[in-house]
């Protein structure tokens, strides 16, 4: 018998496992390189779950706001990007691409703290993730929206903490997917009507769900990726991609209304 939820664990774990290897090694002799590295696991795990018409780099958007100005991204930790429209340069995972091939942005920390003031806390990586707000494709948060998620290997901070609640109504759907320290993770639901069991706050459109998933979060986080990514219905590997019986939303901490 197919034990998906050991499957799925297993992603998670394969990431937890792999979070320290670099640390042990170097201390706190190069905190660059670790960060590196940790980017480097995630994207290898996800080129063997996408697509072959994807590639998966580092790199920066080029946004073309007229013949003679081009506006250019922060530097993207993960940048998912169609094959089959050319980059504006490449050279091996480097990558410079337009707006319209990319299909999900990722930004990889090593440990994020449940903080409004702390460099990596909670509150300023949001807020500085929205400087992508200046990409009109990039940022659209309705049906047609693509993939943006943050990641991180270690969160210090409860689920219950107002400062992801906080955090989150400054995102505003710009970042739709969060797994913090594989125990936590957010989506962003542009409606969230047919969702069982029901949202019984007074919203039901444009919110974020929390959800409690401790051992899932990072594989859930890739496995919307893979679906939202995807030209294809993926309809009959659900059972897979998403193992908790009744769904997720059994797991629903709380909703934040936007």
């Amino acid at each position: 018998m197919i034990n998906t939820l050991a499957y799925q664990q297993s992603i998670n774990q394969e990431l937890d496992t792999l979070k320290n290897r670099v640390r042990n090694l170097i201390g706190n002799a190069h905190w660059g390189e670790e960060g590196r590295y940790k980017e480097e696991v995630l994207k290898s795990i996800l080129r063997s779950r996408l697509p072959a018409n994807l590639s998966v780099g580092t790199g920066f958007i080029m946004n073309q706001t007229s013949p003679s100005a081009n506006d250019i991204s922060k530097q993207i930790d993960i940048i998912v990007y169609e094959n089959n429209s050319a980059p504006v340069f490449r050279e091996g995972d480097f990558v410079i691409v337009t707006q319209n091939s990319v299909k999900a942005i990722i930004e990889v920390k090593s440990k994020i703290k449940s903080s409004r003031t702390y460099k990596n806390g909670l509150h300023n990586i949001v807020q500085n993730f929205s400087s992508i707000v200046r990409f009109p494709q990039i940022s659209r948060i309705d049906d047609n929206r693509i993939f943006r998620g943050i990641i991180s290997y270690d969160y210090q901070g409860e689920i219950q903490s107002p400062i992801i609640d906080e955090a989150l109504r400054i995102s505003g759907g710009l970042v739709n997917h969060f797994s913090l320290g594989g125990k936590i993770f957010i989506r962003h639901w542009v409606d969230g009507r047919d969702l069982e069991p029901p949202i019984t706050s007074n919203c039901n459109r444009n919110l974020y769900n929390i959800y409690d998933l401790e051992g899932l979060s990072h594989s859930y986080f890739i496995s919307n990726l893979i679906h939202m990514t995807s030209n294809e219905n993926l309809s009959d590997r659900y059972f897979m991609d998403f193992p908790i019986e009744g769904t997720k939303e059994t797991r629903r901490n709380r909703t934040i209304c936007l």
